[in-house]
């Protein structure tokens, strides 16, 4: 898991995995609340585009 999250710390936040790796257990904690929230967001949004799209 943690690794998943320090490649796209890496990717979307620009941050090298290390500095993910390197924060405290409340941080990771707080970090990997953010982005499963991001992804659920964009899951959502991608699913209400494509069903706009089938219109």
């Amino acid at each position: 898991m943690e690794a998943n999250i320090a490649y796209y710390c890496l990717h979307k936040l620009h941050k090298w995995p290390h500095e993910f790796l390197e924060l405290s257990r409340y941080e990771k904690a707080f970090i990997i609340a953010a982005v499963k929230i991001k992804l659920e967001n964009d899951k959502k949004e991608a699913k209400r585009v494509q069903s706009k799209s089938k219109r």
